[in-house]
């Protein structure tokens, strides 16, 4: 399999349940020549500082223009470690961010566990780099006026995918292949 040639080195951001292998994010990153990924937390793991630590932590170790793909929570690290750090990025692509004020199904964490977390306030400012917010119409974590009034306030451009649920396995998604197509875009 020939690898997809970026200009700048991916950053790979998963959500709280880290790197799944059947994934869109984890078969994203077997495609790519240059890419670098998040370490998953071993603990603390509904911790948002110990989630922005890391993405400094990964970031610390590539030289060079930086994308950041990330997912679920992951939008909302990325969207953290954006509010308090200054090291420039090329770009984010930021797929269905999960609305921490909206009621998560039980098998997420619940709202009060996220803000004990220090996931909320969410940074609502817009973003320091250029971003494609990726949008679902039928994601059960964020309504699409949530995703919306996001993008807006990030920035960010809005993508919108169609019914794809929270693009995930259990929502039925591997494979992605569209993300390249999103990723060529930032990758200017």
């Amino acid at each position: 399999m020939e690898k997809l040639h970026t200009r700048a080195t991916v950053l790979i951001v998963p959500g709280l349940r880290d790197h799944v292998a059947d994934h869109w994010q984890t078969l994203l990153e077997a495609r790519l020549a240059r890419v670098h990924s998040v370490a998953p937390l071993t603990e603390d793991k509904l911790n948002c500082q110990a989630r922005v630590d890391a993405i400094q932590q990964a970031l610390a170790g590539i030289d060079g223009p930086v994308i950041l793909v990330a997912h679920s929570a992951g939008v909302l690290m990325a969207v953290h470690w954006a509010a308090t750090h200054r090291r420039p990025i090329l770009g984010a692509l930021l797929v269905t961010p999960p609305d921490l004020d909206a009621p998560w199904p039980s098998y997420y964490p619940s709202p009060q566990a996220m803000h004990g977390g220090g996931w909320i306030p969410l940074p609502r400012t817009q973003l320091p780099f250029a971003s494609l917010v990726a949008m679902s119409r039928n994601d059960p974590l964020a309504s699409q006026d949530a995703v919306r009034a996001m993008a807006l306030d990030w920035g960010s451009e809005l993508v919108d995918i169609g019914e794809v649920g929270h693009l995930n396995p259990a929502s039925g998604f591997g494979p992605w292949p569209e993300a390249e197509a999103l990723l060529r875009r930032l990758d200017i």
